[in-house]
């Protein structure tokens, strides 16, 4: 596989286990004990992929998330959010066009696995995606949506999945928060005009095609 993932989390027992997982799966992995040697690590090296914990000192998982995406030099790096703590309404709706996927800790290794090889594969279709439409003279503007809409639907409905699964509103018993079940259905909502608008693009692809 020879791709390249930082590992970036302030607990060295979670950043050991994630680097033997991922020699173990094929990846070169390397770590990064918190947010401030993430950002140095990146000033000389470019990852294919970042493994990003929220929940760390002083600067946490979202404020590295920003800074990664506010330079230039690193904001095309796919990441991947982990951590203990509950995603909130806010936080998926104010995120979600800056990561590929969410995975809730206690990290289930095959499900991380499984996400990583997801979000590698994603974007390789695009990329092929993008190129056969340059191919066809699709406007860089249609090409542009196309690739936008093609990873937001996904992180969209991952993020929707843990949504409903922290509100409560998938348990016998339990009903989510008025702010939830709204947060919930805007998601659900974009989920749909995105899908929709998708639907349209690939048909003027395949008419160009």
């Amino acid at each position: 596989m020879d791709h390249t993932i930082l590992i970036v989390d302030d607990s060295p027992y979670i950043v050991d286990g994630l680097l033997a997982l991922l020699k173990r799966k094929g990846y070169n992995p390397i770590a990064a004990n918190g947010g401030d040697e993430a950002i140095t690590i990146l000033a000389t090296t470019v990852p294919d992929l970042i493994l990003l914990d929220i929940m760390m000192e002083p600067m946490d998982g979202w404020e590295t998330l920003d800074r990664i995406k506010a330079n230039p030099a690193t904001n095309n790096i796919p990441v991947l959010m982990f951590s203990a703590k509950k995603i909130t309404a806010d936080e998926a709706h104010d995120h979600s066009l800056n990561i590929e996927d969410f995975v809730s800790k206690p990290v289930n290794p095959a499900l991380l696995i499984e996400s990583i090889q997801k979000i590698f594969e994603r974007r390789a279709d695009i990329e092929k995606g993008v190129i056969d439409a340059r191919e066809a003279g699709i406007e860089q503007i249609i090409i542009d949506e196309y690739s936008a809409l093609r990873k937001a639907i996904d992180v969209d409905k991952n993020l929707l999945a843990v949504l409903k699964n922290s509100s409560g509103m998938n348990a016998p018993g339990r009903e989510a928060s008025p702010e939830n079940v709204s947060a919930i259905m805007a998601l659900e909502e974009k989920i749909q005009t995105e899908e929709k608008r998708l639907a349209e693009i690939a048909g003027k692809f395949t008419r160009v095609c």
